[in-house]
Order: C-alpha cells, then structure tokens, then sequence
C-alpha cells in the first residue's frame, strides 16, 4: 500500500464552537496505524453526550489514559513531518487539530488536505457506498480514529483497484 497517501481522523468532544479533540489517530503510506487519546487542557470545557455516544470516549477515560497536546502534537509532527496527510472531514479536523496545536504552541510539521481532492468525479460519486462495504468488513466494533483513518485509505485502495 506503499503508493497510498497518509490519511488521519480526530474525534472530537462535541461538533460546533467550544468543541476539542480527543482523540487524533493516523495510517501513514505503508498502512501503519497510530492513535493516540488527548488529555484535555484546563479551558477545555465542551462535552457532547451524543458524540460520546458515537465515539464512546468518555471524559473520565481521557482525564486517566490521555496525554498531554503537547505530546501528541509533537509525536504528530515527528510522524507525519512533510507529508501531506488527508481527511474525509476537513471543516471539522482542521480546526480541531489547530486547537491541539494551538495548545501545544506548536505549528503542523504536514500538510491536512480534504481527500475529495484525490477522487476523480466517478471515484467520489462512488466513495460513501465502497466505504460502506470496507466499514462493515472491517468490523473493528469501535469507532475509533485511527480505524476511521484506515477505512479512508482502504476505500481509496478499492476504488482505485477497480478503476
């Protein structure tokens, strides 16, 4: 899968002004996962019972298995540095990873791009029904970043294998 960009996905506390991440998660080009939960910082406040619903991270579990923005911005960066890395919901990852970043007085070491930028025309009209069938054969039970992260590069694999 070395040919395959880096993709990442943020969970979130909530959707909206306030909200955070919690959870940033990666597969870089050779398919390699990494996810990491955020430990939140003393203003962040925004809690979603409905995102924790999706998610299933509870405050509690970040407050004892997070850790700090700091580090995960810096092991971020470590891992991903001049790459250019994509999502599938770039409104809501950018201003949450510039959040942790922001945070960490840190700046991103890569570059965050909207995977629709990859997709042809007949690839995107495609991708939601191809991503289904890789989400259900995954069955990682968990609606996790870094599994999020690798239904996104395995559904680009596919559409591209089937070209």
């Amino acid at each position: 899968m070395s040919d395959m960009p880096a993709f990442v996905d943020v969970e979130a506390s909530g959707f909206g002004r306030g909200s955070y991440p919690i959870e940033v998660g990666f597969v870089d080009s050779e398919g390699q996962a990494f996810c990491c939960l955020i430990h939140p910082v003393e203003d962040w406040h925004h809690w979603d019972a409905e995102a924790e619903a999706l998610h299933g991270i509870s405050r509690e579990l970040l407050m004892r298995h997070g850790r700090p923005p700091a580090w995960v911005a810096a092991e971020l960066n470590n891992r991903l540095r001049g790459q250019i890395v994509y999502c599938d919901g770039w409104a809501h990852d950018y201003p949450w990873l510039a959040r942790l970043y922001d945070s960490a007085d840190l700046v991103p070491s890569f570059q965050l791009r909207d995977l629709r930028q990859l997709l042809s025309d007949e690839e995107a009209a495609r991708w939601h029904e191809v991503c289904d069938q890789v989400r259900s054969e995954q069955l990682t039970g968990r609606h996790r970043a870094s599994n999020d992260a690798k239904v996104l590069q395995l559904t680009l694999s596919r559409l591209r294998d089937r070209g």
